[in-house]
């Protein structure tokens, strides 16, 4: 997937170092493969492409019809997209303009639904959107029946960045980027947990519908998480980046059983938290590279890795990404994306069980014209009967390196999203 010139040393770190981990090659080859079903048109994130570069999907459950379920997805400077299950566009709506000429564009990064938000005007289904490049959410009621489409913008005109004191601010950037939702089962209220570009920083906001019909948020409270680590020969580690860049936050989840948060810190692994960010993480795991220093070169805007001092973990390749959740057979599991060597691995839910890992896999080619993911972003899984399509459930991953035969022409670099019967992914990993 492309990545800007700023991200290039975090990301040039995560790959390089996978042939210096003695754990990774092996676990590669034995992770087994589940193909995918159906692809999204290619996004080419260049002019005549709109900007468009997918990043991260969420699936909408249609329960009057299954089978018209949908996809929403994130496209950064190329706004949303919306998908049916045979992976063909429905709907297309475009990021915010700029301020000015001088600000920076409206940049769609993550999202995720809220189902039957509470509103004046009754039960809702919303989709929430980080629009990384205005410092704000953006919300999106949705429903099938609506003339232009089953999204409407449905957004406070008020709602007020999400970290940035002003405009200047938000120019530089460091701005809403991770997003997860929760329902708070005991209060019935409605939250948006936002991670910070850049930073390790993140936010409770509470989503706050108003009598206009509209949905707007308050910040309740905010939490950072560590940036330095103490390694268990003593040492003091911080992964390799940009001077003044922390290691950041994107993949997150909620578990709505118990309101615990997994977030995906890129260049560390997966915390366990409460989603009201009033408790103290726990790492669930690591990346393998989880410990290994590297030298940031601003000329060729790189990290040069150091040696590997084998603290890491054996299961994900930085970046961690693309965090999920779903049940099968009476159990809950965690599934995420690790970046790097573009691999699954699958936990489990059960807390006490300390998120035991359970498996992992690899979405590869189905033919020629139906390439597998690579440099996975973003993931969703919906364990629901959606139709003779998907009657056991869907996962939708997004491809950051678009290779098949509708991808990738002229050169242009190319994202998408596939669709995965969900059935296939549990044989496959033995869940």
């Amino acid at each position: 997937m492309h990545r800007s010139p700023r991200l290039a040393a975090t990301a040039l770190l995560g790959t390089a170092l996978i042939t210096l981990v003695p754990l990774s090659p092996a676990h590669a080859r034995t992770l087994p493969s589940v193909r995918p079903t159906a692809e999204t048109a290619a996004l080419y994130d260049d002019e005549a492409g709109g900007n468009a570069n997918a990043d991260d999907p969420a699936i909408w459950r249609n329960d009057a019809a299954p089978g018209r379920s949908l996809v929403v997805a994130t496209a950064k400077e190329g706004g949303l997209r919306v998908y049916g299950l045979d992976a063909s566009l429905v709907q297309s709506i475009a990021a915010p303009s700029p301020a000015t000429e001088d600000d920076a564009p409206g940049r769609f990064n993550n999202v995720d639904l809220v189902n039957g938000l509470r509103t004046p005007s009754g039960r809702a289904d919303v989709a929430v959107v980080s629009d990384r490049g205005n410092d704000r959410l953006r919300i999106y009621r949705v429903d099938p029946s609506q003339p232009g489409g089953p999204l409407k913008d449905v957004t406070d005109p008020a709602a007020a960045p999400v970290f940035s004191s002003g405009q200047a601010e938000i120019n530089e950037q460091r701005t809403a980027y991770g997003l997860a939702t929760w329902q708070d089962r005991s209060s019935g209220r409605s939250y948006a947990l936002v991670s910070r570009r850049n930073t390790t920083d993140l936010a409770l906001l509470e989503l706050r519908p108003t009598a206009a019909g509209t949905v707007g948020y308050r910040k309740v409270r905010t939490l950072s998480l560590p940036s330095a680590f103490r390694l268990p020969d003593g040492t003091s580690w911080t992964p390799c980046g940009e001077p003044g860049e922390l290691p950041q936050v994107e993949g997150m989840v909620v578990d709505p059983e118990n309101g615990t948060l997994y977030a995906g810190q890129e260049d560390v692994g997966i915390w366990r938290l409460p989603a009201g960010l009033d408790g103290r993480p726990a790492l669930v795991d690591k990346v393998r590279e989880y410990g290994v220093t590297g030298t940031y070169d601003p000329e060729t805007e790189e990290c040069a890795p150091g040696r590997d001092p084998g603290f890491g973990g054996k299961r994900l390749a930085a970046d961690v990404e693309g965090l999920t959740l779903f049940r099968k057979g009476g159990r809950g599991y965690l599934m995420a994306s690790g970046q790097g060597d573009d691999s699954f691995a699958v936990y489990g839910r059960e807390v006490s069980g300390g998120n035991a890992y359970a498996g992992g896999f690899r979405v590869t080619a189905a033919s020629a014209d139906l390439d597998g993911s690579e440099e996975c972003d973003g993931a969703a899984v919906l364990a629901e009967p959606l139709g003779s399509r998907y009657p056991h459930g869907l996962l939708v991953v997004q491809d950051g390196h678009e290779t098949s035969a509708s991808g990738g022409e002229g050169g242009r670099e190319a994202t998408g999203f596939k669709f995965v019967d969900l059935r296939a992914v549990t044989k496959a990993a033995g869940l």
